[in-house]
C-alpha cells in the first residue's frame, strides 16, 4: 500500500514537487511542511510590484493544480531535523513524521552582514512580510537609501525606490560594476548607465565596514572610509542554503544539497531536491554541480525529481535521461527588461552583441568554446522578444553529457 513523501519545504519548489508527485503516479499520501503561514506565493515581485504596493497576496498567490487537491499543508512549522536512514523528519516543537519519501525543497534566506552597528533599519527582501515592512520605509518623507548589494535584488529594490519618490538612493557593491558577474561587462555597464540617469548613485569597488547610529542605523561606514548617510539599509548581498536541519547526515551541504544528475541527494534513491537549495549537474552544459536561483529551476527540478521518486518508491522504469534544463530568468527595472535564456554566467568571457545596441534595446549572446550558451536582452518588449526567439535554438542544442539517443 502506498505510504507518504514528505516535502520539506512549502515555497514554489515544494507546490511543483507536489503537483509532479501525482503527475508521475504517486497515490500515496503527500504532506508539506512549511516555516512560513503563507501557502505558497510568487517571489519576484516581492522587490518591485510588492514593495511598490501595487500587488495584494492574493495576486501573489499560486493556486495549486486540482491533482494536487489531496495535499496536507503543514503551514508555519519549520523541519528542524532529519534522519534519512531512518525515514524520520522532525518539526518544529518535537514532532516527528516518518516518511518513504523525502524531498528537500527548504531553499534559501537572505545572507545578513556581519558589522558592528545597530539594527534597527536594515531590512532584506525574500518575504511577504519582508516587503510589507520595507515598503512602509521607503514611502517616509526624505528617507535616504543605502542598498548593499548590486545584483538582481540590489538593483531592483534601488529602481524600485526612484519609482516611489526616494530622491537619494546609492548602492553599494565591492564589485565594479552591477551585475557584472551573471551578466558580464558589456550589459552591466549600460545597466549602471540606466541606473544613474534616474539619479541612483553607485559606490562600487568597497563594502561595509561598519554602520553607524545609536538606536538606529543613520549611516554605512564604507571599507574606504567614507560614511553614506542612511534612514534605511537594504541588504542584497546573496543567500544562505537552508540546510542545518539536514547536518549530521554525512551529506555534502558545503553549498546547497548536492544532488546527482536524477537529483538523488547523497545516494539515496528515495531523497531528492528541487529548488534553489538543489546544487545539480546540468548535461545541458558540463558535469559540474551548480546551485541555480532562477524562476524557471523550481518547476524543471520538481518534474525531474518527482519522475526519479516515484520511480524508486513504485519500482516503475527509472527517468532515462540526464538532467538538462534550460535555465530563464528576468528583472524588470523601471521599464526596462533584463530577459535571459540559457546559462550566460558560463559565458561572459565571449559575450557579443546579436542585436541592437548597449545604449538602447540590445540583445547579447554569451559564448563557451565558440558554442552559444545562453542570451540576454536589456530593453524593451522587443528585446525580450529577440531573447525568446533564440530560445528555440538554445533547446535544439544537445546536451554535451548525452549519450547518443538518450531523451533530454
Amino acid at each position: 500500500m502506498p505510504g507518504r513523501i514528505v516535502i520539506a519545504g512549502a515555497s514554489l519548489g515544494g507546490l511543483r514537487a507536489a503537483e509532479h508527485l501525482r503527475a508521475a503516479g504517486w497515490k500515496g499520501r503527500i504532506t508539506v511542511v512549511g516555516d512560513e503561514p503563507h501557502m505558497p506565493y510568487n517571489r519576484p515581485p516581492l522587490s518591485k510590484e510588492a514593495l511598490a504596493g501595487k500587488t495584494s497576496f492574493e495576486s501573489l498567490a499560486f493556486r495549486p493544480r486540482a491533482a494536487a487537491a489531496d495535499v496536507e499543508w503543514r503551514l508555519g512549522t519549520a523541519v528542524t531535523r532529519a534522519r534519512p536512514a531512518g525515514r524520520l523528519v522532525e518539526l518544529e516543537g518535537g514532532e516527528r513524521l516518518p516518511f518513504d519519501g523525502l524531498v528537500v525543497a527548504t531553499g534559501t534566506r537572505p545572507r545578513r552582514l556581519r558589522c558592528e552597528g545597530p539594527v534597527v533599519g536594515r531590512y532584506t527582501v525574500r518575504t511577504l512580510s519582508d516587503a510589507e515592512e520595507l515598503s512602509a520605509a521607503l514611502t517616509r518623507p526624505g528617507v535616504r537609501v543605502v542598498v548593499v548589494g548590486a545584483g538582481f535584488i540590489g538593483c531592483e529594490v534601488a529602481a524600485t525606490a526612484i519609482g516611489l519618490g526616494v530622491t537619494e538612493v546609492t548602492v553599494v557593491d565591492p564589485e565594479p560594476l552591477p551585475m557584472l558577474r551573471p551578466l558580464g561587462e558589456l550589459l552591466a555597464r549600460a545597466l549602471r548607465e540606466r541606473h544613474e540617469a534616474r539619479g541612483v548613485r553607485f559606490a562600487l569597488g568597497q563594502g561595509v565596514a561598519a554602520y553607524s547610529g545609536e538606536d538606529r542605523v543613520t549611516g554605512v561606514v564604507l571599507t574606504g572610509g567614507a560614511v553614506l548617510p542612511a534612514d534605511v539599509v537594504v541588504e542584497a548581498v546573496g543567500t544562505v542554503s537552508n540546510t542545518e536541519w539536514l547536518e549530521g547526515n554525512g551529506l555534502d551541504l558545503s553549498d546547497g544539497v548536492l544532488c546527482d544528475s536524477a537529483l538523488r541527494v547523497g545516494g539515496l534513491p528515495y531523497v531528492v531536491a528541487v529548488g534553489d537549495v538543489a546544487r545539480f549537474p546540468n548535461a545541458r552544459y558540463d558535469d559540474v554541480p551548480r546551485r541555480v536561483e532562477h524562476w524557471s529551476i523550481p518547476g524543471d527540478t520538481a518534474r525531474h525529481a518527482a519522475r526519479t521518486l516515484v520511480a524508486a518508491l513504485t519500482g516503475a522504469a527509472p527517468v532515462p535521461a540526464p538532467f538538462a534544463p534550460l535555465p530563464s530568468f528576468w528583472s524588470d527595472q523601471y521599464e526596462y527588461r533584463v530577459q535571459s535564456f540559457g546559462a550566460p554566467v558560463l559565458g561572459t568571457a565571449d559575450a557579443r552583441v546579436l542585436d541592437g545596441d548597449p545604449a538602447g534595446d540590445v540583445l547579447v549572446g554569451y559564448h563557451s568554446g565558440g558554442r552559444l550558451v545562453g542570451v540576454v536582452a536589456l530593453g524593451g518588449p522587443s528585446a525580450a522578444a529577440a531573447a525568446a526567439r533564440h530560445r528555440a535554438e538554445l533547446l535544439r542544442q544537445p546536451a554535451l553529457t548525452a549519450q547518443p539517443g538518450e531523451e533530454t
